[in-house]
């Protein structure tokens, strides 16, 4: 997710209330020109770049994204007739302005969201439908599609992708070769990773095998996930309404971890991280191997010398939470055409390879995961790479489930991991009662 830790206690709850809010004002929003002009707009070439006739276009997005998002704008601002004004939100505010704005019929042009909270927005009728336009690009087919999925709504697609943010393995190549590990062979099993971590842990002197959010609902979502899904199971059901996560494949998932408490093979401080220092433990050097964030990549210490590897699940395979965020056109924007040129701009080669992959973060298209930048960096290509494989959940209820630190799923994590792991199955049960609440 965009920020899969993030927001916690107050915020949480601000978050859940704003969703309510789109969804109560969402449909009377979307009686302005989205449904007229939506599946493409007027037909021809227009449907394919939109229009560039010197409009100025408003835009939103929340500050997690803020650089992506300036770099993006700087971009198309430069050369193009049209010019997009950005406004960027404090995250933690982000929900509840755009609910706001969906009551007053006051929505920008343009406006992002944290991928997982797309549904609600589709749902409520606040994005134009761009179904057309989309399925019009020669591209189409690469662009991620864990977040065109998220944006689809009864069969229309509303959304593109904006900035992503996957879940990887970084791994210690000096941890590695101190334990007589071979720094080229990452782990591709979570036994290996058992293993692996196990070795590390064994120089001491305040070196640990393994790291994890343990108080953090998100990192949770966005770290194990992607173990079940490599192992070809689902998480949730289709429409998000049960969850899924009591299930054999995600029990030995849990019982790794839960091994890993037990043995002392976890940096000190797992029990209580609630994801605000999350990230700033691998960097200091003494961590083995552990899943984080993509985007942490770029600001990892130039001399730790670090791996890359997918996520595996219990016997293989390999999977990754895509999060970040997607992007639409609000359904009440009178410049849907020029907006559009905006977007399909923005997932073009030069705007994905200049500005997004020159910046070191993930393309948005697997056809460009090797490009003339992430070239220079094996592991660059392999995180773009990965995008193919990942997965975005879909619920409408996923905030106050997932994220919300009072959720359900945040007690089965503890459970199954440092308190009483045969609560799993009811606490599963109460998972999907809030999914479906």
């Amino acid at each position: 997710m965009g920020s899969p830790f993030g927001s916690r206690g107050p915020v949480s709850r601000l978050v859940t209330a704003a969703v309510a809010l789109v969804a109560t004002v969402g449909l009377a929003t979307a009686c302005g020109s989205g449904d007229d002009d939506s599946g493409g707009g007027r037909g021809g070439a227009a449907d394919a770049k939109g229009v560039d006739d010197g409009a100025t276009l408003t835009m939103w997005t929340r500050a997690a994204t803020r650089p992506q998002s300036e770099a993006l704008v700087k971009a198309y601002n430069a050369h193009h007739k049209n010019k997009v004004e950005l406004t960027v939100v404090p995250t933690d505010d982000y929900q509840a302005k755009v609910g706001a704005a969906a009551g007053s019929k006051d929505l920008p042009d343009l406006f992002a969201s944290d991928v997982v909270f797309v549904p609600n927005y589709t749902s409520s009728r606040l994005f134009a439908d761009l179904t057309d336009r989309i399925d019009a690009l020669p591209f189409a087919d690469d662009l991620a599609q864990s977040h065109i999925k998220a944006g689809t709504y009864d069969g229309k697609k509303y959304v593109v992708p904006h900035t992503l943010d996957l879940s990887v393995l970084f791994y210690n190549k000096d941890l590695y070769r101190r334990a007589k590990l071979d720094p080229g062979k990452p782990p591709t099993t979570m036994a290996e990773w058992d293993q692996q971590a196990r070795a590390v842990d064994k120089l001491g002197g305040g070196v640990s095998g393994t790291f994890f959010g343990g108080n953090c609902g998100g990192c949770g979502v966005f770290t194990w996930w992607p173990s079940i899904w490599a192992a070809g199971e689902d998480v949730l059901n289709k429409d998000g309404t049960e969850a899924l996560l009591a299930s054999d494949t995600a029990e030995k998932v849990y019982d790794t971890y839960r091994g890993w408490v037990q043995d002392d093979i976890v940096a000190p401080g797992a029990r209580d991280e609630t994801g605000v220092t999350w990230t700033g433990v691998f960097p200091k050097g003494k961590v083995g191997v552990m899943p984080m964030p993509s985007t942490t990549l770029g600001l990892m210490p130039k001399d730790l010398d670090l791996g890359v590897a997918p996520i595996p699940g219990p016997d293989g395979g390999k999977s990754t939470f895509v999060g970040g965020d997607a992007i639409g056109i609000s359904a009440t924007s009178d410049k849907t055409d020029q907006a559009w040129n905006f977007l399909a701009w923005s997932v073009g080669d030069e705007a994905q390879v200049d500005v997004v992959a020159a910046h070191k973060d993930v393309v948005a298209r697997t056809d460009l995961a090797s490009n003339k930048y992430s070239k220079a960096d094996p592991r660059l290509v392999a995180i773009n790479q990965l995008v193919a494989d990942g997965r975005t959940p879909y619920a409408l209820k996923f905030g106050q489930t997932f994220n919300d630190p009072n959720g359900p799923w945040l007690t089965l994590m503890r459970d199954a991991v440092f308190g009483d792991a045969a609560k799993v199955e009811k606490d599963n049960e109460a998972v999907t009662a809030s999914l479906t609440d």
